[in-house]
Formats: structure tokens, sequence, C-alpha cells
């Protein structure tokens, strides 16, 4: 018997099922859904696309913005109520080094990630890595200033000026030290989900971002005692 034009016979649907299964996807390729074979922008095995993890990554981006603007807004404040005059905290000088250092981590990261753009595997692993390293350096940097703020006799709780240094410098160094560890998993790991493309997308925007901080906060701690 002859089916109308359109209808077909369901052992013919399963024939063609157990053929695309064979394929190992639902395309005519046999890949996934939304993976174009390159791994950029996209889980290995899904479709979300590259645009949604740098979304979420601008999202967390402006909470960190806001809890440092909290920190200046509460310095702002604090200087103004003090009963006393304020005792502004000398700004060691390694900071001046240590700046440079952070900045230049930015000119090696973008180099690493034109490399990638690139498919230069080697340009990337090298350029990434010198990141890296420099950034471990900055946060060498950072331990050294408060060992010199030690060593002058300003602690923590000195006073309020010495309190929201150390506040300031930990807590960018505790974000760049998560920045150091993405790095490093990136370098290192290959994810079973996250392709590397948009983990170098995303993770080059958040160091990026801390460096830019960095510099703000920097001339904040320069020109706070004169406000």
């Amino acid at each position: 018997m002859e089916l109308p034009r359109g209808l077909r016979m369901p052992s013919e649907i399963v024939t063609d099922a157990i053929d695309l299964r064979r394929l190992g996807g639902n395309g005519a390729d046999g890949l996934p859904p939304g993976h174009d074979g390159s791994g950029e922008g996209s889980f290995r095995s899904g479709a979300v696309p590259q645009r949604t993890y740098v979304t979420g990554m601008l999202v967390a981006l402006g909470g960190i913005l806001m809890f440092f603007a909290a920190l200046v807004s509460a310095l702002v404040v604090r200087k103004g109520l003090s009963a006393v005059a304020w005792q502004a905290v000398e700004v060691p000088r390694i900071l001046w080094l240590n700046t440079l250092i952070l900045l230049g981590s930015s000119f090696t990261l973008s180099r690493s990630r034109r490399d990638f753009l690139a498919q230069d595997q080697a340009g990337f692993r090298h350029w990434w890595g010198v990141t890296t390293i420099l950034g471990l350096f900055f946060l060498a940097g950072q331990i050294l200033a408060w060992r010199q703020l030690v060593a002058a006799g300003v602690y923590l709780a000195t006073n309020a000026s010495s309190s929201f240094f150390y506040i300031f410098t930990a807590a960018h160094g505790l974000h760049l030290l998560g920045g150091i560890a993405a790095m490093l998993a990136v370098a290192f790991r290959r994810g079973r989900h996250l392709a590397r493309g948009t983990a170098v997308e995303v993770v080059s925007i958040y160091w990026h971002f801390l460096d830019a901080l960095w510099l703000c906060l920097f001339v904040f701690l320069l020109v706070q005692d004169r406000m």
C-alpha cells in the first residue's frame, strides 16, 4: 500500500535515528547541537554561546566594582568623622614597581590572546605563562610592602588610615590570586565542558579589569591624604 506523500513508516524513522546515533550527533556532520567543531565559545557538548559567560563575568565584575566603591565611600566618611587629624599612611615606594609589573602583565596577556587567536599555541603558552609569573611577582611585591609597613611600626590596627590601606591591598590581592588560579587552570587543565577559547576570553577580561582597578586604587591611595 502506498502512503500519502510526507508520511513515513515507523521502521524508516527508527532506522534514521540509528544512523544518526552512529554519526555521533544530531546534525549531518555528526556534531552535537551548537558545536561547530572548533570548541570556541561554547560547551564541548552543549549549545551555550561564549557571550553567556562573558555576560556572567561582566555581572560579577560589577559586583566587585561596587564592593570597592563601598570601601572608598567608607574611607571618605570615616575620614570626615574623625575627631583627630587624619594620619595618612605613606605609600611604600615598592607599590610603584608593583604597578608597573601589573600593567606589564596586561600587555603580555594581550600578546598571549593574540597568539591564541592566530592558533600559535607555543606563543600563547609562553606569554600566558609570563603573565602568570608577573601576577605572582605583583603579589610578592604587595607582601613586601606590608613587611615594610610592619617594620616601620604601621599595623592593621595602628589607625584608620592604615586599616583601610591593608584592607584595600588585601582585597585586591585576593581577587588577583583568584585570577592566577584561573590562569593556571587554563594552562594546565583542559576542562571537560568549558572550551579553552571561552576560558581565555573570560579570564582575560577579569585580569584586565583587576589591572585597571589596581591603577585606580593606587592613585586613590596616593591622593586620599590630600582630600
